[in-house]
């Protein structure tokens, strides 16, 4: 990449986007921030009580990303964020027209046993179900890449990392 970009990990919950972000991060040698951060207390405890988000949960939470893709313009940086529509993703963009998405894309029941088995996640296995409904994949006009979850970390990351390394810049 000639200039870094910033680069939102979406997806589904359970699809890896807080473990394969830092790795796509430190693989291109940029800033890794974590999109649950970005959430206040009552979207937490919202999703905690297995409760799904609805759009109005999200505009703050999205905003808040989009201003920190902005701050890093020009310099880079990887930041998680489901952004499982498109209008979130134009959000992003309106934000920090230069973001380039990264889907991790999977198989359901591969994600739902990953969901399962992971420990101190406010996000429970029940919502998956409308994770997946509220889904609208990458669009054909949209700058990004998808990238399969099977295989481990690191793999993924590298496959990830290559594929981001040839988007071309805005």
């Amino acid at each position: 990449m000639s200039t870094p970009h910033v680069i939102v990990v979406m997806g589904v919950a359970g699809t890896g986007k807080t473990t394969i972000g830092p790795l796509v991060a430190e693989a291109l040698g940029v800033p890794y921030a974590e999109g649950d951060d970005f959430h206040p207390p009552a979207n937490i405890a919202k999703m905690s009580a297995g409760t799904p988000l609805d759009d109005a949960d999200r505009g703050p939470w999205l905003d808040a990303i989009g201003a920190w893709a902005h701050e890093r313009a020009g310099r880079g940086g990887v930041v998680s964020c489901s952004a499982l529509k498109r209008g979130y993703r134009d959000r992003l963009r309106a934000a920090a027209p230069e973001v380039v998405f990264l889907h991790l894309t999977g198989d359901r029941a591969l994600i739902e046993r990953r969901m399962a088995e992971r420990k101190g996640h406010f996000m429970p296995t029940a919502l998956l179900d409308s994770q997946f409904a509220t889904l609208e994949p990458l669009g054909a006009d949209e700058r990004g890449v998808a990238v399969d979850v099977s295989g481990t970390p690191e793999e993924i990351a590298a496959r990830a990392a290559d594929a981001l390394r040839v988007v071309p810049a805005a």
